[in-house]
């Protein structure tokens, strides 16, 4: 969903640096995996189509923050508690 991001941490060395990667239209999402010592966090369309990759090495990512966007879905709504008579 457009507004998702990811921000990754990365050890620099005598730092660290955040790198973001943000879903940046509608119907796109982010997604992250991690792959032979790679993390690859990529924007995807709806139908799949990788626009932009960001790729780090595993051993120097210090944290991986996911941060979706609150939906307003009737599904994920909570059900009414009825009263007790």
């Amino acid at each position: 969903m457009k507004g998702d991001r990811v921000e990754i941490v990365v050890d620099a060395g005598d730092s660290t640096r955040t790198y973001e990667v943000v879903a940046s239209r509608a119907g796109r999402r982010v997604e992250t995996a991690v792959r032979r010592g790679v993390v690859e966090v990529s924007e995807v369309t709806r139908t799949g189509a990788v626009v932009r990759t960001a790729r780090f090495m595993a051993n120097r990512v210090l944290a991986l923050v996911e941060q979706p966007v609150p939906r307003d879905d009737a599904s994920e709504r909570p059900l009414r508690e009825t009263p007790q008579t």
